[in-house]
């Protein structure tokens, strides 16, 4: 028995040796090395290989982690000390599938997690591995070990070169309150959109298999689904000790040989009867398929800083507070391009990040960090400004609401006419019908999402032979003047003014009844409006004595403390888009500068304006992370500068 068991341990000391690294090291321009600092490897500069953050080092190595609104957040944490409590998250500052380096970044996240009173552990007890999320008991609060307790954590998923077929790899990295002795977590990704509901301390969203998602295969071992997978570290007080990577499984099922990776042996679920629980596997080809390291000295904790369990905001980890590894997914055979023929799909959708009392994989389980976002890329969403036309159509421009950078956009038509280029955000089209859009994430995946934008025609109202030939929105003293001028007022019934707020949704402010004047006519309604209100939209709708409506043009009206020489930005909050009301004394090209807080120019959108009023939506808002941007619109007429926040 005693050489059994010594012929046991020799082999799954080499599956172990063989199947980790622990050194520092790069992979996929990733340095996991235990530091957040980009053009920074191994204690030393190294000016080309990205990271989490940026700490000033120079070079072409990106940071991966947005961080607008940091200083704001540092700053708050002294001038409001209660803030330093409170949780928050920060997206990935790439477009999704954007080439970085050579190398596709899919997502990323940083979470960090509440503090003093935290609401997000688990109580003490039977809380397992294993089980369904519905039976995890979390009270309203509870003090954890310090080992125990997260305090930020990290996940980033790129692959290996700039195709959608290179090796997939997966980063991580948390930190721990203390760092005596050795620390267990668990990184856990699911398929579904689990989330914590902090009001009930209850888990929602899990799936369908006693809690979790499992992995489907045919009788020949392909997998037919991906479901949920965990995988679990353990860090002594020297180095990383153990890496192990598990999917949640039929028990059954584990009579089937996987053809992308092999079964390592354990099972575990919800106590020895059950029917599903997470089965460790391991790669089909020897070598190393994971990475790991923690900090040995004093590490820079990055741009939010950190904030301790004792609510003191340091600049930097302590020796072990901070640990990172990564997996290779494509060598695991758990990534999308192993098992699917869509190389671009989301490996999982949510991460809960746990940490357990030792090294047993069912070991209780202490604090963790709500299910947080991934992979949630928005479906394009498309408009027209012109969507129903009744004379002859002009060209039209028919454009992505929410472009993102890195994907591919298609257009076609089965009933109207695009006029040149079929590809792109914006299209041009000339003729009633139905218009499909095709986004593709990046040229090599195939398509993600689509929409569609009708275009309608109604040959009955070519009768309506008037039409708007001014419009504009003006204030003098309190009273806001609204004039317009018509060109065939004998055919009109009666005027509606309508105004809106977001430009999106119009309420009805009054309604004049026309006069007797026939030919063109000018028209003025006065109405007292609030120097301190928000910049309003106008329009108007002339209603004919047929039943039949026109609308005239949008304009907008400006807060009464503004300049009303310069452009107006509005609204402000936002958490979409932004438009820009300006007068211009003859036609021109405008400039629309956009900069994040620190003044990093990331977008110029040059726009041609028309003598007169012009109001120009501006769409570049649509993928950004929330925080503080900055906004110059420069025009012959003048020029200004608004700070814009925007809400998610």
């Amino acid at each position: 028995m005693k050489k059994t068991l010594l012929l046991l341990c020799i082999l799954g000391y080499f599956g172990f040796v063989n199947g980790q690294i622990t050194t520092p090291i790069v992979k996929a321009n990733f340095g996991i090395e235990a530091d957040l600092s980009s053009n920074f490897f191994n204690n030393a500069p190294q000016p080309a290989v990205d990271d989490w953050f940026s700490n000033g080092y120079p070079g072409t190595g990106q940071f991966i982690i947005d961080t607008n609104g940091a200083a704001a957040i540092v700053a708050g944490y002294t001038l409001f000390p209660a803030t330093r409590m409170n949780s928050f998250s920060r997206l990935m500052r790439q477009a999704p599938y954007t080439k970085v380096n050579n190398r596709l970044v899919l997502d990323a996240v940083f979470h960090r997690d509440f503090h003093g009173d935290d609401s997000t552990v688990f109580a003490s007890g039977s809380n397992k591995n294993g089980m369904s999320p519905v039976s995890w008991n979390c009270p309203v609060s509870q003090g954890i070990p310090d080992k125990n307790d997260i305090l930020d954590a990290f996940t980033h998923v790129r692959r290996a070169g700039p195709n959608s077929t290179d090796s997939l790899w997966m980063f991580a990295a948390i930190s721990l309150e203390n760092t005596t002795g050795s620390r267990y977590f668990d990184f856990e990704l699911y398929q579904t959109d689990i989330a914590y509901n902090r009001s009930t301390q209850t888990f929602i969203g899990y799936g369908p298999d006693a809690g979790h998602t499992s992995w489907k295969f045919n009788a020949a071992g392909n997998i037919i689904s991906p479901g949920d997978i965990v995988f679990t570290a353990e860090f002594s007080s020297a180095a990383l000790s153990l890496v192990e990577a598990r999917i949640w499984v039929k028990k059954t099922d584990m009579s089937i040989t996987p053809t992308t990776f092999n079964w390592g042996g354990a099972f575990d679920g919800d106590g020895s009867g059950a029917i599903y629980g997470y089965a460790n596997i391991l790669p089909k080809t020897a070598g190393a398929f994971y990475t790991g390291i923690q900090n040995t000295v004093n590490t820079w904790a990055g741009p939010f800083s950190l904030v301790r369990v004792n609510n003191s905001v340091v600049t930097s980890y302590i020796p072990k507070q901070f640990m990172e590894f990564s997996v290779n997914l494509t060598k695991l055979g758990i990534e999308p391009a192993s098992f699917s023929n869509n190389a671009c799909g989301s490996p999982f959708r949510r991460v809960l990040v746990k940490t357990r009392s030792s090294t047993s994989f069912t070991a209780e389980l202490k604090d963790f960090i709500a299910p947080f976002r991934m992979f949630d890329y928005p479906a394009v969403d498309a408009n027209a400004y012109l969507r129903y036309f009744c004379e002859v159509m002009p060209p039209t421009s028919v454009d992505v609401t929410n472009p993102n950078a890195s994907s591919v956009y298609t257009w076609s038509t089965t009933n109207g006419n695009i006029v040149g280029p079929i590809t792109g955000p914006s299209i041009t089209v000339d003729a009633p019908g139905t218009y499909l859009v095709t986004q593709q994430l990046h040229a090599q995946c195939p398509s993600f999402a689509f929409d569609t934008v009708t275009i309608l025609y109604d040959a009955v109202c070519l009768t309506l032979n008037w039409d708007f030939t001014k419009f504009n929105a003006s204030r003098t003293g309190k009273d806001a003047v609204l004039k317009w001028q018509i060109n065939y007022n004998e055919a009109i019934e009666n005027y509606t003014i309508e105004y809106s707020n977001g430009n999106r949704v119009f309420y009805t402010l009054s309604t004049l009844i026309a006069n007797k004047q026939a030919g063109v006519t000018d028209y003025s309604f006065n109405y007292l409006a609030a120097m301190n209100e928000p910049a309003t939209f106008y329009r108007i709708k002339a209603t004919g004595k047929n039943g039949k409506a026109k609308y005239s043009k949008t304009a907008i009206l400006a807060p009464g403390n503004s300049n009303k020489n310069l452009p107006v930005i509005y609204p402000n909050p936002t958490n979409n888009e932004i438009w820009i009301s300006l007068v211009a004394s003859q036609k021109a090209i405008v400039k629309v500068l956009i900069a994040d807080i620190t003044g990093r120019l990331f977008k110029t959108i040059l726009v041609p304006v028309n003598k007169g009023s012009n109001l120009l939506p501006v769409h570049s808002f649509t993928h950004n992370a929330a925080g503080m941007y900055i906004v110059k619109v420069k025009s012959p007429d003048g020029e200004t500068t608004q700070k814009i926040l925007l809400t998610k």
